[in-house]
């Protein structure tokens, strides 16, 4: 019987992929990702559900901006659902051959882990080129539409959310607000609030506010925004406390949103929604850490799929899962590592140089340490320098 690795060069590698093995191992790894990327997708789509439902409470998002913005973030999180999926699909792939001894047949015949790594490779480069488009055209794009709606939500009426008789949390439930009567305003299209109730924590004290009337207000000059609230009382500490106090008022200012926090927030949102090439001509830390980390996604890919190999690799009498297990745990640690390195560039904490390709390299380092390891090939370098020696 033919031996694989009697064949040559290119072309070996192309009667690799030719071949019923290389076939059968890279429809596994196509069906056992799919799966995993439609479960993942539905998870983390009822997570986004949630949350912009609770931004939309908790910010005054229109509800009917609500589904562009679900699906704006559902596009931003593909490509690590693309890699997290195709990596385990690897993994998965991989050990069941070896569960089934299939594997064992085939290293026999000189089919080994380069092979397989070499089998894969037409189902890795799609999805390579996919999440390249994806995060260096794709997703800047959504940026850009998910900034135009929000700043759309801006000028709609901030409180336009509320329903009147209906108690509702804001910010993590540090404020609870009540209004007996939502009407909108006379002079602007702004919601007036009347009979109103708020419960909140100011410095750890909870204090409780009633008045007759509300509505949303900006200040120009720190962009933080209030709830004006007009002929009120308000409750320091509650009844039987040495340190409760009662405040009558005319008019009264309670903020609701940090104006910096939200011009940080807008400054990175706008650095993301660049395009790539205006990118790679900028000099500015956060600019080259958000092009570097669009070009680390899709080349993650390429550097999981072969530890997926890797750690495909089991004994029959093995845990099945112990792979799996592994996977998940560097895939969250790789990707902690690129933000974290992110992070520091953008900060200055990291060299442009340096970047985010570190943590690249740190990979390669760990797959050839493993790769030497599970062949042995570290023992037999250690015994000819020992021969040497003698």
């Amino acid at each position: 019987m033919r031996r694989f690795s009697k064949i040559p060069g290119f072309k070996h590698a192309c009667y690799l992929i030719d071949t019923i093995i290389a076939k059968y191992l890279m429809r596994n790894v196509w069906v056992v990702s799919g799966a995993i990327f439609l479960i993942i997708s539905l998870v983390i789509l009822g997570n986004q559900v949630v949350l912009m439902i609770q931004k939309s409470l908790e910010y005054g998002i229109p509800t009917a901006d609500l589904l562009p913005l679900i699906v704006f973030n559902m596009i931003g999180d593909m490509s690590l659902i693309l890699s997290l999926s195709l990596f385990l699909a690897i993994i998965l792939a991989i050990s069941k051959l070896y569960q089934s001894s299939e594997a064992i047949v085939m290293n026999s015949l000189g089919v080994g882990d380069k092979h397989f790594m070499v089998f894969i490779q037409p189902v890795v480069l799609p999805i390579f080129i996919f999440v390249l488009l994806l995060t260096t055209l794709v997703v800047p794009w959504t940026k850009q539409q998910k900034n135009l709606v929000m700043s759309r939500s801006e000028h709609t009426p901030e409180f336009a959310f509320i329903k009147q008789k209906e108690f509702q949390e804001f910010q993590g439930g540090d404020i609870i607000f009540y209004a007996t009567k939502v009407t909108d305003g006379v002079k602007d299209t702004r919601k007036i609030m009347e009979e109103v109730f708020i419960y909140a924590l100011v410095g750890g004290e909870p204090v409780i506010t009633l008045a007759k009337k509300a509505q949303k207000y900006t200040d120009p000059s720190t962009n933080n925004i209030y709830l004006r609230l007009k002929d009120g009382v308000r409750y320091h500490g509650f009844l039987g406390n040495d340190s409760k106090r009662i405040l009558n008022f005319d008019g009264y200012d309670l903020q609701i949103m940090d104006g910096k926090k939200q011009q940080s927030e807008m400054s990175n949102t706008q650095i993301e929604s660049r395009s790539t090439i205006d990118l790679f001509y900028a000099d500015g830390a956060k600019e080259v850490a958000e092009f570097q980390w669009r070009l680390s996604q899709p080349l993650s890919i390429f550097i999981l799929s072969f530890l997926g190999v890797l750690l495909g690799k089991t004994s029959p009498r093995g845990g099945k899962n112990l792979g799996v297990l592994f996977g998940v745990a560097i895939f969250i640690l790789y990707n902690n590592a690129l933000m974290i390195a992110k992070s520091a560039l953008e900060h200055g904490g990291n060299s442009i140089w340096g970047g985010l390709w570190w943590v690249h390299l740190l990979m390669f380092g760990f797959i050839f340490i493993l790769y030497g390891y599970r062949y042995e090939k570290f023992r037999t370098l250690t015994r000819f320098f020992v021969r040497r020696v003698k």
